[in-house]
Order: C-alpha cells, then structure tokens, then sequence
C-alpha cells in the first residue's frame, strides 16, 4: 500500500504578504494586493493595475547563491523553499541529499531576461549582455536553483504548464513520494511579473481595469500578478515520527486535458469536470465530502461561467451548498504560483476551520450561482479541500487536501 502523503511546512511571497503568518489574516480579511504597476511604465496600456510584489529584496531570504545572479522568479522560489522549510521544523541536514526533490511550476520562468534582452537589442546596447542568460532564464533553471540553495539532490523538475503548473508540481511530487524516490518534496510554483504576460493578455482583451471581480454578474477580466509557494510534502510516517506539525493531507490529484482549443476552455467544462472527478475518485470521496472548492476563478466572462457549468456538472445537486472563493480577486492571476498558493490557501483553511473570501463580489450572475463566499471569510468545518487549476492548452489540475487525525 502506497505512503500517505502530507504537508508539513508552508513558505509564500504574494502581493498581500510573505510568509503564511502574514499572508493568511490579510486573505481572510479580504485585503487586496491589485495596486498601480510599478515595474514597468504602463501608460501605454489601457489597464494599469497589477498585482506585484512590493518591496521584496532577495538579499533576506537568499542564503547560499547570489541574488544578483538569480532571476526574480527563482527569487521568490528560493524565498518561498526557505520559508516552508523553517516552518515544516525539519533537519533538512539529517537527511540524504539524495532523498530530497524539488518540484516547481512556472508559466513564464524568467520573462524578465527576454525583456531585457529586447531593451537592449532596440536601444543597440548590446555590450551589457552576457552568458548570464544561459545561467538564468531556461525555465528549468529555477527548480536547479532551488535545489542548490537547499542541498537538495533528488528529483529535481520544472513544470512549465501555465496556469495550472503549481498544482501539476504537487502532483509530480504525490507521485514521487508514494513510489518512494524521495523522502522530502518542495512542491509548488513561481512567476514574476512580466511585460510579456500584461501585453498578451492586454491583447487578448482580458485584463480588468480595476479590479477582479470572479463571479460577479459585471465582471471585466482577470489582472496579472506575481509570487510564490512552495510546499514541503513528506510521508505519514516520516512526519509523525518526528514530530512535525501537519496542516493537511495530501489526498489525490485528477489531471486532463481538453484537447479543444489553445486558449478557450471547452465549451461544457469538460476537462475541468474529469480532473475533478478523477480526484475524488483517486481519494474515495464524494463530492458530498468536499467543505470547501478554491476555484480558478479568474475574473473573466468565460472562465467563470465553464467553471460553473464544471462545477455544477460534477457536484450536481450540492454545487449550490459548497462554499467556492476565488483568492484571485486578491493576489490577481500569479500564473504558475498560482494553483501552489491556493494549495497553501487549502492547507490552512483545512488547518484552521477558516474559508477566505471571492471580495469585489457586488451583483449576482444568474450564470454564476454559486456560494462564493461573497466579500467576507466564514468559519467553517474544513474536512476536505479541491483546489482547481486550468489553463491554455486545455489543462486542467485538482488537488485534493483533507484533515488528518492527530
């Protein structure tokens, strides 16, 4: 019989808080991280909100590379592994490096470097360009990166898989661990804020201009963001004998695809469906079991009203009795730390009986009709948690998270 898996150490950099302790009271008191982009001058654009991380120096939470060298997306991965390992109290250093992986989604890796290569080939100043890049922007870098900083010489692998890459990282370290190739996961996303990203999805005619609103009958779009989680994920039985504090279960994970269209999600929530079914029947759940979903719940007219129909399609008569919120309306789309910041979201709302709120939420859509925990948190028994992922291609990702007896 496979390992139980479960988490025991949490680490975040997100635009309303680094660090789960600052992070979580900010979510469930609805505070907002969307503020003007500061980043880069976006006048040319019609939005100009994003939701950045303000304020972060890497110099705090880098302890064995050089920041400089690093790209801002490993930054707050690196930031992110050292904050889960601290909390999770374990001795990373009793441990065979061997025995130690590192799992990490990305949407974009370091977009950064390619814009800065960009200014510099416009502008004919190509002489402060140098083989740093090679160093630096491959997205496979930034689990390599991360294993280096921690000593970690197990699995080691980047999941470049778009919006739903966090939670394809948890599941690629579920799997490692109950084959037993490893004895400790780091499991989770990161991005960066990015020119790229805003202009296409500027393009696309996706980016609100204010706020995120998911759900809302008078939505307008989704407001890129940036950050960072990352998980430590260790067997049952390793994480009782010493001792450790465990938030949640690991239980299951369902994975898709829609095979439909390269932006567009299937028109019936098919794939978005199967991945949720797949996991409850990989954990032998009902949907009657679920407490809480955290929804992908982007913001835009299509996303919101397919994850419904999904939604609706898989928990039928109980899709209107289960709570579903969506942190986007807070953090804006993290891209790949996305659906790994809302594994961390699930961890502590199964942990601490609390579900954060959907905030910015003013006008009921019929399309909608969901409990999405409208503008406040709500104290709750949290036996089980889904937290849904989707993303271009078609891909779709659930965890699911449970309470584990003492």
């Amino acid at each position: 019989m496979s390992e139980r898996v479960v988490v025991t150490g949490l680490g975040l950099v997100t635009s309303i808080g680094t660090g789960w302790q600052e992070f979580w009271p900010n979510l469930l008191a609805g505070k907002s991280g969307i503020s003007r982009i500061e980043s880069f001058d976006p006048s040319k654009y019609p939005c100009h909100r994003g939701g950045e991380v303000k304020g972060f120096d890497a110099a705090k939470h880098v302890r064995r590379l050089d920041p400089a060298q690093l790209g801002r997306a490993t930054q707050f991965a690196i930031a992110a592994a050292w904050l889960a390992a601290d909390d999770s109290g374990a001795d990373l250093g009793s441990v065979d490096p061997s025995r130690i992986g590192v799992s990490v989604g990305t949407t974009s890796g370091e977009p950064n470097l390619i814009e800065r290569l960009n200014d510099a080939l416009v502008a004919n100043q190509m002489d402060g360009i140098g083989p740093e890049f090679m160093g630096q922007y491959p997205c496979h870098v930034i689990a390599g990166h991360v294993a280096e900083e921690l000593g970690a010489g197990g699995v080691n692998i980047t999941i470049p898989c778009a919006c739903a890459a966090g939670n394809y990282a948890m599941s690629h370290a579920f799997d490692a661990l109950q084959a037993g190739r490893a004895d400790v996961m780091f499991a989770g996303g990161s991005d960066s804020f990015s020119r790229i990203t805003f202009t296409g999805f500027s393009r696309l005619g996706a980016v609100a201009p204010e706020m995120v609103q998911p759900f809302d009958k008078n939505r307008k779009g989704m407001i890129p963001g940036e950050g960072a989680a990352m998980l430590v994920l260790e067997p049952l039985s390793r994480a009782k004998a010493r001792g450790a504090r465990i938030y949640a279960e690991l239980a299951s994970y369902g994975l898709s695809c829609d095979a439909h269209h390269m932006t567009a999600a299937h028109p019936e929530g098919d794939g978005a469906a199967r991945a949720m079914e797949m996991s409850l029947r990989a954990a032998g759940l009902t949907p009657g079991e679920i407490s809480y979903i955290s929804a992908h719940g982007t913001g835009t007219p299509t996303n919101d009203k397919l994850e419904t129909i999904a939604v609706k399609r898989v928990f039928g008569d109980r899709s209107k009795a289960t709570p579903i919120s969506s942190v986007k309306s807070m953090l804006g789309h993290t891209m790949g730390a996305a659906s790994a910041i809302e594994s961390v979201v699930c961890s502590l709302a199964v942990h601490f009986d609390r579900i954060p709120p959907t905030i910015n939420f003013q006008e009921p859509d019929p399309e909608c009709d969901l409990d999405c925990v409208p503008n406040f948190s709500r104290d709750t028994r949290v036996e089980v948690a889904m937290n849904n992922a989707y993303a271009f291609g078609g891909n779709n990702s659930t965890v699911l998270l449970r309470k584990i007896a003492a």
